[in-house]
């Protein structure tokens, strides 16, 4: 069964088809291949079953076609394909040199004519004569002359790669071929736009609007930035990251943390139940009862945070334990997890944007733990990043980094960076991106 992509036949009685199959009958995938060639006074046809341009449907239903026998009113079925006819214009492809490199034969419908040299059988070059021996059902042929110009003008390598290349190959070379189109004029029609937008607006304006959409592209994963605050604790509200009732469901699960005496502070030490800026934290908690359960639970959401960034994949609909509050659960799963698809089912994944993410709210919340100073190289730590990343997001935060001693046992406590905010708030700037490696002399 044939379909033509460039309109409907008028007389198709007018048309006679060709059908060829691949040489090669014993490959189990090679020899159900077939090219239909169709032939008109003014154009030729050509349909695959193969590669790229085949039809997937054929691989999708099975197709029949019935015959009646009009005398005994009985109707044959048989097995069909649909193939897709696509004509062929003056320096397009060229499919008989697509048949003569495939070593394809002719199948079902024999050529008529011998006048016409059959492009489409096996051919052979003769390199000491400079010709091409072909084999036909009519005998031999020596192609000649423009006879083989004709033939080999085409890619045969494409072809071949089409027909019986790997996997790599065919996706190499249909990237190389949608990538060929109309390069020049993509790339006229790209230099005439952009200097009519660098005319209309000027240089300065464009790079400043590109700086702006940095800004912006980075601050979709940073706390609520209230750049006209008067005060540090008002550039990143309290209430951004935890909401009122957010903030009353820790009360519950911060009250062990905010009761903990001296023999469960060194029991937790030993056993590194929390992360090392909770439990530096923790040796300096407020007198004041009410001051005391605040930090607590800044200190327990805090440590959750960290926790659940060291995840990868979220497949339990609880992945903190019981004693997280289900709020606490639902906002981590909302705002710091993304949905991919996997296995034939909807997953949590914490992504590297993600962890960006999650590392921003920490910083901020540490930043309202310790009167708006914190030590950003024991919170990369605990968190498992490198330093250039978190002092990008702490840059993007308008932080001023400075370097400090860290507390004594800690890791590297001769050379910790230290993160401020202050008023007035730095430029925002967009991360540099990689940097350059020092030589080494």
């Amino acid at each position: 069964a044939v379909r033509f992509a460039n309109g409907r036949l008028r007389q198709p009685e007018s048309l006679r088809f060709t059908v060829y199959r691949n040489r090669d009958s014993a490959h189990p995938r090679k020899r159900h291949r077939r090219i239909l060639v169709s032939e008109t006074e003014r154009l030729s046809y050509v349909g695959h079953n193969f590669g790229s341009e085949g039809m997937k449907c054929n691989s999708l239903c099975r197709y029949f076609v019935g015959v009646l026998d009009k005398n005994s009113g009985q109707m044959e079925v048989y097995n069909a394909e649909i193939f897709n006819m696509q004509p062929l214009l003056s320096g397009g492809r060229c499919w008989g040199s697509q048949l003569l490199n495939c070593l394809l034969i002719p199948a079902l419908f024999p050529w008529h004519g011998a006048r016409r040299i059959p492009t489409f059988l096996h051919a052979e070059r003769d390199s000491r004569r400079g010709k091409h021996r072909v084999e036909g059902k009519q005998g031999v042929w020596w192609v000649l002359g423009t006879h083989r110009v004709a033939l080999l003008k085409c890619s045969l390598m494409d072809l071949c790669i089409e027909a019986f290349g790997t996997s790599k190959q065919k996706r190499a070379l249909s990237s190389r071929r949608m990538n060929a189109v109309g390069n020049d004029i993509v790339s006229t029609a790209v230099t005439k736009a952009a200097a009519n937008v660098i005319d209309a607006k000027g240089v300065t304006a464009l790079m400043q609007d590109m700086a702006q959409d940095d800004v912006q592209n980075i601050s979709a994963f940073l706390p609520p930035c209230h750049e006209d605050a008067d005060r540090p604790e008002h550039v990143y509200k309290f209430e951004d990251i935890l909401s009122p009732a957010e903030y009353e469901a820790l009360r519950v699960p911060a009250a062990a943390l905010a009761s903990i005496t001296a023999e469960e502070m060194a029991k937790r030490v030993e056993e590194r139940s929390h992360c090392s800026f909770v439990l530096e934290e923790l040796k300096f908690l407020p007198t004041d009862e009410r001051s005391r359960d605040h930090k607590a639970r800044c200190l327990w959401f805090l440590d959750t945070l960290i926790k659940f960034s060291h995840l990868k994949v979220i497949k339990k609909k609880n992945p903190m334990g019981p004693e997280c509050p289900h709020i606490i659960s639902k906002k981590l799963m909302k705002n710091f997890t993304s949905l991919t698809y996997n296995d034939g089912s909807i997953q949590n994944l914490i992504s590297a944007s993600m962890k960006a993410k999650i590392t921003a709210y920490v910083i901020a919340l540490a930043l309202h733990i310790n009167n708006f100073q914190t030590d950003l190289t024991v919170l990369q730590n605990d968190m498992k990043l490198t330093e250039s990343r978190i002092l990008d997001i702490a840059k993007a935060l308008r932080l001023r980094v400075s370097k400090a001693k860290g507390v004594p046992g800690l890791e590297n406590d001769q050379n910790h960076k230290l993160g401020t905010l202050s008023l007035p708030l730095p430029t925002q700037k967009a991360p540099e991106g990689q940097r350059k490696r020092r030589k080494m002399n």
